[in-house]
């Protein structure tokens, strides 16, 4: 099957990686069906696409003729069946291992035999997901970049059963999103995060060890390297369990010290300071000014 014969892309995960693929996809004139197994999170996700899709339009980034169209090619369920007639998978579930192996293992006996699966992980080895899958084949690695209507960049991994048909495919299905697809092999958490993680987790040893605030820190880094984000900044706007995820996986999977996560992004995970979307992590979102650091 060629990038032109998919019409239809059912998307795993509604949270804030799932609802930027939705955008994108349905902008590109896509049918998206949006799937969640939280009824709340799914009742959420359309009005915040519409609100996304509504800021684009105010920056001119988008038609307002084409967020009209848009809107309606996306319906919602909270159940994996109806995925039946979709042409492409993409899984944008949490950053856990066991919980997208069983999603793609209760995923493929509704799927059409001929449908792809791509998963969106950022750090997950490709290899072991696709044998989950009843198609290794037709699955590949497809890592959008976050906010996804707003980064050009999708990292492309194959995984060793990964046919050049699928690859060919997906990719030319990023071009058509508006995205440069960019090869990746199949290694712990790829490029982007192989490089970035790191920098981030180093930031949080920074702030454990005492050589600066989190103030200090993010400022040093934006002024002094012209970074628009501070790492603190950055890693609240991803998630901290995110960004823990990916160090375990780079700990585990390359037996290297230097990706041992730092104790003090443990604890903050520990506690349920996520970051922006739990409202506290490195800084404290709940009050009406500007978020105040939490060290």
């Amino acid at each position: 099957m060629s990038v032109d014969n998919i019409k239809k892309v059912g998307v795993i995960g509604a949270g804030q990686m799932g609802r930027g693929i939705t955008h994108v996809l349905a902008v590109a004139g896509y049918e998206v069906v949006l799937m969640d197994i939280n009824p709340d999170q799914l009742a959420d996700a359309v009005p915040t696409i519409e609100d996304k899709m509504a800021r684009h339009v105010r920056k001119d980034r988008l038609d307002p003729a084409d967020m009209e169209a848009a809107l309606p090619r996306i319906s919602t369920t909270t159940r994996l069946a109806d995925m039946n007639d979709v042409d492409f998978v993409i899984e944008a579930a949490t950053e856990n291992e066991e919980v997208k192996k069983g999603i793609l293992r209760e995923l493929c006996p509704h799927l059409k035999p001929e449908a792809y699966i791509a998963t969106n992980t950022s750090s997950i080895s490709i290899t072991r997901l696709a044998a989950q899958t009843d198609r290794p084949a037709k699955f590949v690695g497809m890592h959008f970049m976050n906010p996804v209507p707003s980064m050009e960049l999708v990292e492309m991994i194959r995984g060793i059963a990964t046919e050049p048909e699928t690859f060919k495919a997906i990719s030319a299905l990023a071009e058509k999103l508006g995205k440069i697809p960019v090869p990746a092999e199949d290694f712990p958490a790829f490029i982007v995060n192989r490089m970035l993680m790191p920098m981030i987790n180093e930031a949080v040893y920074t702030l454990y060890e005492g050589v600066g605030s989190v103030a200090a820190i993010d400022n040093a880094m934006r002024m002094g390297a012209h970074h628009p984000m501070g790492p603190l900044e950055l890693a609240d706007f991803i998630g901290l369990d995110t960004c823990l995820a990916v160090m375990n996986v780079l700990h585990e999977g390359l037996a290297d010290s230097k990706y041992r996560p730092c104790p003090l992004l443990v604890k903050y995970v520990e506690a349920g300071w996520l970051g922006q979307k739990a409202g506290k992590g490195f800084y404290d979102y709940t009050g009406d000014g500007d978020p105040v650091p939490t060290r």
